[in-house]
């Protein structure tokens, strides 16, 4: 009897060949050697069909046929690739095969794509034994067919992958068929088109909301300007920078005309206060007293890994490119087995893999750019306790740890963009064996007469990981290392003490204005789908949230490229800047007012959770799909009863004005 081994692309079915030393010349769609067969999909082969192949009347939209809530759902294999179906449905029917294991990609995508296919090839009385793996070296191919565990432990992931599906397919096609019904005329008069077609769905309709909520906080904020007082003091021949901060003696405590408690509302109260301690100054012989040096040690961590958002908001920074194409570029860098599975949001290794991690380290030492810190790790042997710290825990990782360079072959084939991303994962993840960077903060007060100025400033004085992160620093990026190195420097802060006495050079005023928050870019945008639409900046709380998030790591970058193709929202390609269109804008006003909470993310974020809930097992499909056919029934019954077209119009008008008059 024989074992077909079932991949999800040629290109993989390949590596499982080589690995389990089959003859890799092609037949007809699969690999055979005496007693294993391997074969593969391409994606996807099977789909879910869509209203008129339940009944040919369900072609012609219509308000009387919604909701549409089939009770047994359709499937059809798509057009295309029915001759590879063919050939895969007939290898798992074959006579000679008794076990089938399962080598989709490991994720609930990839558990879909095989189910379906089984399904539709009406599969009965074999083995299947599900192949789980993170990287695709020969090594960890053979350990996942060594380790593979019957089909049914994936049940539960199955379950939630046909949920998603179902999810999709119900909200897509009952929400866009509804909205457009109702609002399409009004859309396509006011947009001048001769007809339009509103896409809705779970994910993408939040994301649009999230770009156009940011977009009216941007329009809506006023802008407010303000005056600080600065002061350059000298010691010991270096200059020291100050800022002014009221405090309770100050001529201005509790003013009216303060910003905060470090500036003035207007210019004229800056220039009093100059001439105030001007006049102190003069009678002190020019001479500032510290009042106080405050030193604080301050201790940086490596940063964890990467998981795919956070690699794509990286490359979205420093390359300017899109989390579509990072995520190409690092597919292409699993496939030439140079890192781990992509498709991931753990941002740390398992107990499993951090013992055997001087494998991956010793592979870098074949890079010529990372040779020196990889051999650095090894010598130390610092890997040896990595699996006491936070970047090894086993409760964070649900399918995949995170991605990690896992060899140094084929690097000849990769293009110079490939090989920089491929860099940067290497680069984080060697960083985990060095020690943290330490910086030393100073918090000087100064003072004159009642006034008092304050210079912070900050040093490194052990570069520690820095050393092999600071050469790929983002454009634009803060320098790490603090703000003046010069040795002389540090010394002379370090030496003030309170009395110690200072010359006052000179005092200015420098304007400021509040600025709006930022726009998203391709990858904080990510970002803020991971984290159910907040757009956590700081890496350390972000690595703290766990929850689901808007989307799913394999599905974000897919997200935000169809909304780009159907003119929703604009990317600035040159600065991965996102911005909405008018027509998204407008397409945001009417499930605003129709089904508005498609708009929110917690709530479309509560909806993966579910799945994951599904997933873990904690409840079940019937549950979920209860709730599913409720939320889309109820809300299609709410549409229909509205009668706001006209209404809607007027807003149309509104939101057209920020495009200064440009329909379309």
């Amino acid at each position: 009897m024989k074992k077909l081994f079932i991949a999800e692309k040629p290109s993989v079915a390949t590596e499982f060949a080589k690995a389990l030393k089959v003859p890799t010349g092609r037949k007809n769609g699969y690999l055979e050697g005496d007693d294993i067969i391997v074969t593969w999909c391409v994606g996807h082969l099977v789909t879910m069909c869509y209203p008129e192949k339940y009944d040919e009347r369900l072609k012609r939209w219509s308000l009387d046929t919604l909701p549409f809530l089939p009770k047994e759902f359709k499937y059809e294999i798509i057009d295309g690739v029915k001759n590879q179906f063919t050939i895969v449905s007939n290898l798992l029917n074959r006579e000679d095969v008794d076990t089938i294991y399962i080598c989709t990609d490991s994720g609930r995508e990839g558990e879909y794509i095989y189910r379906l296919v089984d399904m539709m090839a009406n599969v009965h009385g074999k083995t299947r034994k599900r192949v789980w793996i993170d990287s695709q070296t020969e090594d960890e191919i053979l350990r996942g067919i060594r380790e593979a565990k019957d089909w049914s432990e994936y049940d539960n992931l199955s379950a939630a992958a046909f949920l998603r599906a179902k999810e999709d397919y119900l909200m897509g096609i009952n929400f866009s068929r509804i909205l457009t019904l109702k609002y399409s005329r009004n859309v396509a008069s006011f947009l001048k088109l001769d007809r339009a077609v509103l896409s809705v769905g779970r994910v993408m309709t939040c994301v649009v909301g999230m770009v156009v909520n940011r977009e009216r906080e941007i329009r809506n904020f006023v802008k407010t300007t303000f005056f600080k007082v600065l002061g350059k003091f000298e010691n010991q021949g270096l200059s020291i920078d100050g800022e002014w901060k009221v405090n309770e003696k100050s001529k201005y405590f509790s003013s009216p005309m303060l910003y905060k408690d470090n500036g003035f509302r207007e210019k004229i109260y800056a220039e009093e206060l100059i001439s105030h301690i001007e006049k102190i100054a003069d009678e002190n012989n020019r001479e500032a007293v510290v009042l106080s040096n405050d030193k604080k040690k301050e201790t940086k961590n490596p940063p964890l890994l990467f998981n795919l958002a956070e690699i794509q908001n990286e490359c979205s920074k420093r390359f300017k490119i899109s989390p579509d194409e990072t995520l190409k570029i690092i597919q292409e860098l699993y496939e030439k087995k140079l890192v781990t599975y992509p498709r991931t949001d753990a941002r740390v290794l398992s107990t499993a893999v951090a013992k055997e991690i001087d494998k991956n380290i010793k592979g870098l030492c074949k890079f010529s750019a990372l040779a020196n810190f990889a051999n650095n790790v090894l010598e130390k042997g610092e890997y040896k306790n990595i699996s006491k710290t936070k970047y090894v825990n086993d409760s964070q990782i649900t399918d995949h740890y995170a991605i990690i360079p896992t060899g140094f072959g084929n690097m000849n084939s990769l293009s110079k963009l490939s090989l920089s991303v491929y860099e940067l994962i290497c680069r984080r993840f060697l960083s985990i064996f060095y020690p943290p960077a330490i910086y030393q903060k100073f918090a000087i007060r100064f003072g004159i007469g009642d006034e008092i100025f304050i210079a912070n400033t900050k040093v490194c004085v052990e570069r520690g990981f820095l050393d092999i992160l600071s050469p790929v620093k983002t454009e634009g990026e803060d320098d790490e290392t603090g703000d003046n190195q010069n040795p002389e420097y540090i010394k002379m802060i370090s030496s003030l003490r309170k009395g110690s006495k200072l010359m006052i050079n000179s005092l200015s005023i420098k304007e400021g204005e509040t600025v709006p928050p930022k726009r998203y870019s391709s990858g904080s945008i990510i970002l803020a789908m991971e984290n159910a639409g907040q757009l956590i900046e700081d890496e350390e709380l972000r690595s703290q949230i766990k929850g689901s998030g808007i989307g799913t790591s394999a599905t974000r970058a897919d997200i935000l490229k169809k909304l780009f193709s159907i003119k929703y929202l604009a990317l600035n390609k040159k600065t991965q800047i996102i911005t909405p269109t008018l027509f998204g804008e407008i397409v945001y006003e009417v499930v605003n007012c129709s089904i508005s909470q498609l708009l929110n993310p917690e709530l479309t974020a509560s909806w993966e959770k579910g799945l994951t809930m599904v997933s873990n097992g904690d409840i079940t499909s019937e549950e979920y799909m209860t709730k599913l056919e409720r939320f889309v029934g109820i809300r299609c019954l709410n549409v229909k009863k509205l009668n706001n077209q006209y209404s809607l119009n007027a807003v149309f008008e509104e939101v057209s004005k920020e495009y200064k008059g440009m329909k379309g």
